[in-house]
């Protein structure tokens, strides 16, 4: 537990004072002891850790032999400026060391008279940063939670207001309605020769880096998904869920540019979407394959099919992709 060099030997110390060191330590509070010239003369095993030594080599050292020389003028400031400053002072401080940024709540206090082995100075700093993560990590889950609160809310009046046709699929038009959508703005868009949109979207399969989802965390995703639809399409789209992962977007009175530029606009959402389950953070990304009527195919069946070969670049370009289907040359 004494940290020892051959130049110098730990201080002994008080029992009670060694206890109280001891009881920081399970905590993972770094405690030590500074001379006059603020070299260490004792440090428990958690500030051996923090400044990355091996046990026992701390004693007879002082900072600029162990951190960055910015790192080591700013401590050696602060521990100068106790001098001025009766009884025990607080303060935070961040280490930026190794790509990593730590978070520290210290309290430091001049000892006088001087402790064991001449000790002028004593320092106690307690890690913060998990603490700060976790506040960050909730404050951002209850944003999350209050949002789909609204979408939740959202999808509940408009199923009052249209009917239970959509109410079982989270607020979104079942699979076998699709091609009555689709037939009908075919139908209408020759009459009054006007275009729209068809979008089909995909949940990609889940990131290497994040946690892998199970059959629950996937159908929390598509629920999540499936808010988005609804809130980011109109009272005249009509957005479906196809299957477990597959949706598909009718944008009435759309053109190809103007699809491209809200899918894109949602495609930015889902891969910024915090989704909830079991205290748990879940993120996904879609891919999109987006066609029109009439600029990319002239027939139902040939607008299905150009969404679908969009939808099929999108995925082949990595996912979180969203891909136009091509528009055809006609030399007439």
């Amino acid at each position: 537990m004494l940290p020892a060099t051959e130049a110098m030997t730990a201080p002994a110390l008080d029992p009670s004072w060694m206890s109280l060191a001891v009881a920081l330590d399970a905590i993972g509070a770094a405690v030590y002891l500074k001379d006059g010239n603020s070299r260490y003369v004792f440090a428990n095993e958690a500030t051996e850790r923090l400044l990355g030594i091996a046990h026992g080599s701390l004693a007879g050292r002082a900072d600029a032999e162990l951190l960055p020389p910015a790192l080591t003028a700013t401590l050696r400031l602060q521990d100068q400026a106790l001098g001025v400053q009766p009884g025990p002072v607080r303060s935070e401080f961040t280490i930026d060391r190794d790509g990593q940024r730590r978070e520290f709540q210290t309290v430091r206090m001049r000892l006088d008279p001087a402790g064991p082995g001449g000790a002028a100075l004593l320092g106690v700093w307690l890690e913060s940063s998990p603490l700060r993560r976790a506040e960050a990590s909730l404050r951002e889950a209850l944003l999350q939670l209050e949002a789909q609160q609204q979408v939740n809310a959202g999808l509940r009046e408009d199923a009052e207001s249209r009917g239970t046709s959509r109410a079982a699929g989270g607020g979104l038009y079942p699979a076998e309605q699709f091609e009555d959508h689709l037939r009908r703005e075919v139908d209408l868009s020759m009459r009054e020769h006007r275009e729209f949109a068809v979008v089909l979207v995909e949940l990609d399969p889940a990131s290497a880096q994040g946690p892998a989802h199970d059959e629950a965390d996937r159908e929390r995703v598509a629920e999540s998904l499936a808010g988005l639809l609804r809130g980011n399409t109109r009272a005249m789209d009509a957005p479906c869920r196809m299957g477990r992962d597959s949706f598909a977007v009718l944008l009435s009175g759309v053109g190809l540019a103007t699809a491209h530029s809200r899918m894109e606009s949602l495609r930015r959402q889902c891969a910024t979407q915090l989704v909830v389950r079991d205290g748990q953070a879940l993120r996904f990304t879609v891919s999109m394959g987006v066609a029109s009527f009439p600029h990319t195919a002239q027939t139902q069946s040939g607008l299905v099919q150009a969404a679908s070969d969009a939808l099929a670049e999108a995925k082949q370009r990595g996912g979180n992709h969203v891909a136009l289907a091509s528009i055809p040359f006609d030399p007439r």
